[in-house]
């Protein structure tokens, strides 16, 4: 193994497994934007998709392969049109890498694989030489690897490392595993496969049980030196390990992990932001590191403490993770050269058609605000390059409501150059507004969630809507954004409507 052994490879699952979040549906525009925060912040591998799932994935993993220059893993499953289809997908990237799975577990065996031991021994060696065939940066991994017996484990590992695979993934698949239990189960593979070190130990954690961050420190104190992980620990059911928290813990304990990373901690915050943005996942304010409250003192003892000295409640500083103030507050008289610098600085590189339609965002902003902060330039323009047509767009609307009299909302949505309007009740402005609106589009567009929160301070602060609705067997999510918050409701409704043909428009083509 020749890569540095105090080095913990970070591998981001946040387009993968991450997009396994139910609800989460990001188009392309939106992967590669997070696919290229992601290489800023430093991650080593970037696990783009699951090419055999759909031709979305495939197409959202090549283009990933062709504008990042870190690592781009393809997950496959073991069988051979898996792992041509990732091939196909991946190989654009300057550091392509499959990523090969099998199911190794005894009840994972017997009723989803229907395969004895033998049997999937032999299918683990062939997938990983097929694979090798292919490309030279092989991961093979044991699918819940924490409910295997760790003998058969041993020589599957053993096998694969023999046939090509450079890296051996062990995942807590279902959140089993207890962090004394698991890095025990790492030190036992260090002792028990004589060819370990030809390859690096992965380890992948769920959080049913909330250990996720505590399992997968707990294995790389024990020899693992590849965590995977999402932002956010966005993920299926309870989520990932969070990469935050993991790269975080590695940095404040320096002196108990003696373990170093490529992440750039200053990138941190606005990653997650941007991540929670795109996905409509809102990160909880007690989250560790990235929440609201995470720098928060409201105790009068934690208070004078701070104050006095920030160590003696802060372990890391707010800077250190890229929770700062903005260095520049823009307003109606800043032209286009400084609104594009601050954006650069934030890490946003923009399309001139970009740059225009937040720069046409940003002054009807100025109109309502005085000031703009830097939270409100990353709502406007992840609102402004969503990259969703504008199927209906709204024009005007006129809503009537008090507590005494039935809600009323009249609708004008603009739909091939032709205007369309139409009123409706409901039970309040909202429900009478998202009324209106399907009576202009037909067909059932159930409202399945509701979010609204202030992405800014004060009495005019910027209100982001954020909605799930299901049309057929679909979930679409749509976002709002505005000072108004039934017009940022209405923006969010007809944005998921929006996004929902886009996707059917795509299936036909």
């Amino acid at each position: 193994m020749s890569q540095d052994a105090n080095k913990v490879i970070i591998f981001d699952t946040t387009l993968r497994d991450g997009e396994q979040t139910p609800g989460v549906n990001l188009n392309l525009a939106e992967k590669l934007e997070i696919a290229r925060q992601l290489e800023a912040l430093g991650v080593d591998v970037i696990e783009a998709g699951f090419p055999a799932a759909s031709p979305g994935d495939f197409e959202a993993v090549r283009a990933v392969s062709q504008n990042v220059k870190c690592s781009v893993a393809a997950l496959c499953r073991s069988v051979p049109e898996d792992i041509q289809k990732g091939w196909d997908a991946v190989k654009y990237s300057p550091k392509p890498r499959l990523h090969i799975f099998l199911a190794t577990s005894d009840i994972h065996m017997k009723y989803k694989l229907r395969m004895n031991p033998e049997q999937v021994l032999e299918r683990a060696v062939e997938s990983v030489k097929l694979g090798k065939s292919l490309c030279g940066d092989i991961e093979f991994s044991c699918e819940d690897a924490s409910r295997t017996d760790p003998a058969f484990i041993y020589r599957v590992l053993e096998a694969v490392i023999d046939a090509g695979a450079t890296t051996v993934n062990i995942p807590d698949t279902v959140g089993y595993a207890m962090p004394d239990e698991f890095g025990a189960f790492i030190g036992g593979i260090k002792e028990n496969v004589p060819n370990i070190d030809k390859a690096v130990i992965s380890v992948h954690c769920h959080n049913d049980l909330g250990l996720a961050v505590a399992n997968t420190l707990a294995a790389v104190r024990n020899g693992a030196r590849q965590v995977e992980t999402t932002i956010n620990g966005l993920g299926e059911r309870a989520g990932n390990c969070s990469m935050e928290e993991v790269v975080m813990g590695i940095t404040t304990r320096g002196s108990y992990y003696s373990l170093t990373h490529g992440i750039d901690t200053t990138k941190i915050y606005r990653t997650s932001k941007r991540v929670a943005a795109r996905t409509g996942v809102p990160v909880p304010v007690c989250k560790a590191i990235v929440g609201d409250n995470a720098f928060a003192h409201e105790s009068g003892i934690h208070q004078h403490g701070v104050l006095a000295n920030p160590m003696t409640y802060e372990i890391m500083t707010p800077q250190s993770v890229g929770k700062t103030e903005s260095t520049m507050v823009l307003g109606k008289l800043s032209g286009r050269h400084a609104f594009s610098d601050r954006l650069q600085q934030m890490g946003y590189t923009l399309t001139k058609e970009e740059l225009d339609s937040a720069f046409v965002e940003f002054k009807a902003l100025c109109d309502r605000k005085k000031a703009i902060t830097d939270d409100d330039l990353e709502a406007l323009v992840v609102h402004a390059v969503a990259d969703v047509p504008d199927y209906y767009k709204i024009d005007t609307f006129q809503i009537q409501s008090g507590n005494k009299m039935q809600s009323m909302a009249s609708i004008t949505l603009i739909h091939d150059d032709e205007p369309f309007t139409e009123a409706a009740t409901g039970d309040g402005p909202v429900d009478a507004a998202y009324n209106a609106v399907t009576r202009i589009v037909g067909g059932d567009w159930s409202l399945t969630a509701y979010d609204i929160k202030a992405v800014t301070e004060g009495m005019d602060a910027l209100g982001e809507v954020v909605v799930r609705v299901k049309h057929g067997e679909e979930l679409h999510m749509g976002r709002g954004l505005s000072t108004d918050v039934i017009e940022s409701s209405i923006h969010a409704y007809v944005n998921a409507i929006n996004r929902a043909m886009a996707m059917e428009a795509k299936k036909m083509a």
